[in-house]
């Protein structure tokens, strides 16, 4: 891959971040857009997919859902 392609994703992920008490994270509809996908189904295998492979890893899974108020 090119070296401005790599920066250009770089850029594109860390302007995505978020930040609250001094943690960086990132919501997946976000990365579900700048990965490509279209659809979140399709997403969501993905994350279903990585999800497993931590299990088969003995890696553990941290899953924050936040939902809006507004």
């Amino acid at each position: 891959m090119k070296k401005e392609i790599i920066q250009k994703l770089h850029s594109a992920f860390e302007e995505a971040a978020h930040e609250q008490d001094g943690v960086e994270y990132w919501l997946a509809r976000d990365l579900q857009v700048l990965l490509g996908y279209d659809e979140w189904r399709n997403f969501s295998k993905v994350i279903e997919k990585a999800q497993e492979a931590c299990k088969n890893s003995s890696v553990a899974i941290e899953i924050n859902l936040l939902r809006s108020t507004n």
